[in-house]
């Protein structure tokens, strides 16, 4: 189950990070474009025709300050989105004094493997929830939430560190950075463009000011026409924007999983991490597009059909099929018996196997052996 940076995977994501930001600046286009098109229907009285070219004029003088406005953007978000983010879901940077437990573990998985060691942050969040940040070698960036810490043991919390480092190697988390970065920058112009749309027809209480191209009072013709396109650019605009989802392909959580999995050579903790996680990462200050990096994201569309993460079971069901380990179901979470926020909880069904294997105790001697047994020779 190699899946700790894949060559052609990381390759993959790498073009596929450079064809949204390209992406990124077609989509503002289109909104600027769009905006110059009810500019000009909520202003003048003429054909359609006419209308259209005055809205390409339009569009031709302020293409350089969209283009200037996209790039401040994508450089503004490459020097402080891991503020931005911090700010919403309130994290911040831990050393190895603040945070003894995390940060050995963190540090031991990446003299492991010599890999770079990353920033690491804790969110004083009660969700169980982690998620890697970073443009560059320099700002990667794993954040885990308090509730997560509290919820897993030592094990379970390095697969969820191997998780998110193998996001890291991969180039996701590049990828899911720009992503957020767009989700952005469309909001803004796409508020903006609504926003002159109602103003202008507030204001300009539903007539025209001014004539044009010869074409009289055509307000249920070429005005009407031309505002209809640019509420269809705009709309046109916010379904690619969710399409850029379905670039970032479900697929890099399984992946992160096997790549957490090889790193610890411990399926069991993925999969009981997992189920502990499972119903329980939802962080109510952070945006969707926050959610979208987190290691679980319970938020979920119509259907499914917007879903950036497999389900829980999907993603149990493929380790155990690529690398072994059990499946103890979904977990019951119970406070710390001594309300220490250091101790993890424990699994109030006494009856669910222990997650490396066989328990102690001789009422589960009969049970399978866990990964570190014979059939994992």
């Amino acid at each position: 189950m190699a899946a700790y940076g894949l060559y052609t995977y990381v390759q993959s994501n790498k073009r596929k990070s450079i064809a949204l930001l390209f992406g990124l600046f077609v989509l503002v286009y289109m909104m600027v474009f769009a905006g110059a098109l009810l500019a000009e229907g909520l202003t003048v009285d003429a054909p359609a025709d006419y209308l259209i070219h005055a809205a390409e004029y339009d569009f031709v003088k302020a293409l350089p300050w969209a283009t200037l406005g996209a790039i401040a953007w994508i450089v503004i978000a490459y020097f402080f989105h891991q503020s931005m983010i911090d700010a919403v879901v309130g994290a911040d940077e831990v050393t190895r004094n603040q945070e003894p437990r995390l940060y050995n573990l963190l540090e031991t998985l990446c003299i492991s493997r010599g890999i770079p060691m990353p920033t690491l942050r804790v969110a004083e969040d009660e969700a169980l929830n982690a998620f890697s940040t970073g443009l560059s070698q320099k700002q990667y960036s794993i954040t885990v939430m308090r509730g997560l810490m509290n919820a897993l043991d030592d094990a379970e919390l390095e697969a969820v560190l191997g998780h998110e480092l193998t996001h890291i190697r991969n180039g996701d988390v590049q990828m899911m950075v720009v992503a957020v970065v767009i989700a952005g920058v469309i909001s803004f112009f796409g508020e903006l463009v609504f926003r002159l749309f109602f103003q202008a027809s507030f204001y300009g209480g539903g007539f025209r000011r001014r004539g044009g191209g010869g074409g009289g009072d055509r307000r249920g013709g070429g005005a009407g026409l031309v505002i209809i396109i640019a509420l269809a650019l705009i709309v046109v605009s916010w379904i690619l924007s969710i399409v850029i989802r379905f670039a970032l392909s479900r697929e890099r959580e399984y992946l992160a999983d096997a790549g957490s999995v090889e790193l610890t050579k411990n399926p069991d903790a993925m999969i009981t991490a997992l189920r502990k996680i499972e119903g329980r990462g939802e962080l109510t200050r952070a945006t969707s597009a926050v959610m979208e990096l987190c290691i679980d994201n319970p938020r979920e569309g119509f259907a499914d059909i917007f879903a950036t993460h497999p389900s829980v079971e999907d993603r149990v069901a493929a380790i155990i099929k690529f690398a072994g380990g059990h499946d103890p179901g979904p977990q019951t979470i119970a406070p710390p018996q001594d309300g220490s926020q250091q101790e993890p909880p424990q699994i109030q069904d006494a009856d669910a196997p222990h997650p490396w294997g066989t328990a102690p105790d001789e009422s589960t001697s009969d049970k399978e052996p866990g990964p570190w047994g014979p059939h994992m020779g």
